[in-house]
């Protein structure tokens, strides 16, 4: 071989893609993993911050988010539904920008938050699935 491409036939470029979109979907894992985990028992803090976004504070609601959102960063982390879970976390992220955004939250730091870990979702999938760069290329 000429060492431009490994075993598999992908360049050694591709290779680094697809490493870093697996280091960003980590992170993003790593967040949502966390989030739920803190809703599923929830301290003091989850109950007050609830309240200050205008949510229910019943213990009902709080484990229903983190069900959600457990059932969804899981198919997000298996490879062959992670297409689903991208597309179900948008969903949750697009409530917490519509919350944020109802309250009068600081733009950058609170309303965009959710656009910001949306895009590494969607960045971290599509730089590891051939796939989705063949539905969505940047350039042609």
């Amino acid at each position: 071989m000429d060492g431009s491409t490994n075993e598999a036939g992908i360049g050694a470029g591709a290779g680094a893609m697809v490493w870093t979109g697996r280091v960003l979907s980590g992170i993003a894992i790593l967040f949502f993993l966390m989030d739920a985990g803190m809703k599923i028992v929830p301290p003091q803090v989850v109950f007050d911050t609830m309240a200050q976004l205008g949510w229910p504070t019943g213990i009902g609601t709080v484990r229903l988010l983190a069900g959600l959102l457990l059932g969804s960063t899981l198919l997000y982390a298996w490879p062959r539904t992670a297409l689903l879970g991208a597309v179900l976390l948008t969903g949750y992220l697009g409530g917490a920008i519509a919350t944020h955004v109802r309250i009068g939250s600081p733009l950058f730091s609170h309303i965009l938050f959710g656009a910001y870990l949306g895009v590494i979702l969607w960045g971290g999938l599509w730089l590891r699935d051939a796939r989705l760069r063949a539905l969505f290329p940047i350039v042609r």
